[in-house]
């Protein structure tokens, strides 16, 4: 047994399953070895966008490694690492680095050194006896606190030196702890709620991971607070519950604006309250703040919080409601005719473009009909940024817990196909469809190859405009005279080349048939391409402060 078979052991006891991987590191072979699976990808970043979706769909709990060969296959992660760091996604990136005898030249790429400002915990092994202590301290960091990449980088030599078996048996497997605050401060958030006459509740990707939907349903249903998810807390709270306000993204209901705007006290439960362009900015002025989140750090970070406790969302939220006791939710039924009142004026507007007709076919049309179409409980759903993420984010309506991959606090183009594979490979007995724009997909396309040697039944559905959608706006000099705005390819074709089953489609009405072939597909992936029009309106009704 060398070092790279003791972590893989270590690994296998920890409950790994998958290892995405390229193009060479020596974990490859002593993982599968220990009966995990390696994934190979055609790009390092997709490695990581892999273990990303693995992730948010288990809420943490199916961990998820990776591992990439030293200097250029760690320079090609980086920006994969940044994007789980971004959106708190628990992932273990093992890198390889360079022999310990040649780390002192400052050429080489080292990625615990260059990753520590994109990862929770960034080190180095320095010596074989030494990876058990850091291995657990590394499923420590990912199993507690605020989720995030961990970064634990083995040199080539340590990987192949020889390991005494004494230091398996010395490894403890890591368990997560789920705090609870205390009830004097859940009192008091409790006390700040009845005073308040019109709180809103805001969701977010801390739900998803402490497994807190059911506790946040039975809270509103308690309260009759409604609850607006962020963007990469959708599918925490479903919405079609008669207090659901849809999912604060770039773009929102217009329930959840009015709400927004006419609140007095916003509770953050499970959010680090982070402001960003791609995020609905919440409202200031004289309200009242509560968050409950499982890292000091977020408390008052961008709002002006009057009350911030630390805790596990579903623990907090568990005793909540017991504490609650035999509270009635008199305003309930009120809140609830008011959602219903203001969703349904919202969709009266919109209804012309969900149930368009018009050729090119309409992106919105697009979204209505893939949501009627598909299971939504057996479904798992992503965007890809830009226009497809804000065409989505309101209209399509998420029943389950990750049910919906939202995010976007940073957003890497190409990320969407990589996060359904993920998915698929974490759950493969549910549909997982991504939706990309001519961009998106041109960052990763040759990655559709990875789903069909895998046998991963992804369904990718490209909206084809040949554009980059908004960019005239931003240089419309340069669209003009020398057209940088500008896309194309035939994407079908690409994706047959590449042994997907793959079909175009230019009218409204052929899209459900296609995409119910695709559905039927088991072991084989999928790519819907739509002649698409440029939809240039958004639900983004701005919330004044």
């Amino acid at each position: 047994m060398n070092g790279a078979d003791l972590i893989a052991r270590i690994l296998a006891r920890e409950g790994v399953e998958i290892l995405p991987a390229f193009p060479h590191s020596d974990l490859i072979d002593s993982a599968a070895k220990a009966g995990i699976r390696p994934v190979i990808v055609r790009q390092e970043r997709q490695a990581l966008h892999i273990a990303d979706g693995y992730a948010r769909v288990t809420g943490g709990r199916g961990i998820a490694c990776t591992t990439v060969q030293y200097g250029p296959g760690s320079e090609n992660a980086f920006g994969a690492v940044a994007q789980c760091h971004a959106d708190n996604v628990p992932v273990l990136h093992i890198p390889f680095g360079y022999d310990r005898t040649r780390q002192p030249l400052d050429s080489h790429f080292k990625a615990s050194q260059s990753m520590q400002h994109v990862a929770k915990w960034c080190a180095m092994v320095p010596d074989v006896e030494r990876i058990p202590q850091m291995m657990q301290n590394a499923f420590a960091m990912l199993r507690n606190g605020r989720p995030g990449p961990v970064v634990l980088e083995v040199p080539k030599d340590v990987a192949n030196t020889t390991a005494d078996p004494g230091l398996e048996e010395s490894y403890r497997p890591q368990k997560a702890s789920r705090p609870v605050a205390a009830d004097a401060e859940i009192r008091e958030v409790l006390a700040c709620l009845r005073k308040a006459s019109s709180p809103v509740v805001v969701a977010g990707q801390g739900i998803l991971y402490a497994g807190a939907s059911q506790a946040l349903t039975e809270f509103a249903d308690c309260t009759g607070i409604p609850v607006l998810t962020t963007l990469n807390g959708k599918s925490a709270f479903p919405e079609n519950h008669p207090l659901s306000l849809g999912c604060a993204g770039r773009t929102r209901r217009g329930e959840a604006a009015h709400f927004l705007a006419n609140s007095d006290l916003i509770l953050g439960l499970g959010t680090s309250f982070t402001k960003s362009e791609y995020i609905t900015p919440f409202p200031t002025g004289r309200r009242c703040f509560i968050q409950l989140t499982n890292w000091e750090g977020d408390v008052s970070k961008d709002y002006p919080v009057d009350i911030g406790i630390i805790g596990d969302a579903r623990a907090t939220l568990e005793r909540m409601v017991e504490l609650l006791g035999e509270d009635s939710a008199s305003r309930r039924d009120a809140v609830a005719e008011e959602v219903a009142r203001r969703r349904k004026a919202f969709m009266d507007l919109w209804e012309p473009r969900l149930q368009s007709n018009e050729v090119p076919v309409n992106p919105y049309r697009i979204v209505h009909d893939l949501m009627m179409t598909v299971d939504r409980e057996t479904t798992i759903v992503t965007h890809d940024a830009g226009s497809p993420r804000d065409q989505m984010t309101a209209f399509y309506e998420t029943l389950v817990p990750h049910g919906y991959i939202g995010w976007g606090k940073t957003t890497q183009l190409g990320l969407g196909l990589g996060l359904v594979q993920g998915a698929r490979l974490a759950r493969p007995h549910h549909h997982c469809i991504n939706v990309m724009g001519d961009a998106a997909i041109g960052m990763v396309g040759m990655d559709l190859e990875t789903s069909v040697r895998n046998r991963l039944a992804t369904i990718t559905i490209v909206l084809k405009n040949a554009v980059m959608g908004g960019y005239v706006d931003h240089h419309p000099v340069a669209a003009r005279d020398y057209g940088i705005h500008e896309l194309g390819g035939d994407y079908a074709g690409v994706a047959a080349a590449l042994g997907a089953h793959a079909e175009r489609v230019s009218a409204p009405a052929d899209f459900v048939p296609a995409l119910e072939r695709a559905l039927a597909l088991t072991d084989r992936p999928a790519l819907i391409e739509v002649i698409s029009s440029e939809e240039k309106h958004f639900a983004d009704d701005p919330v004044e402060g």
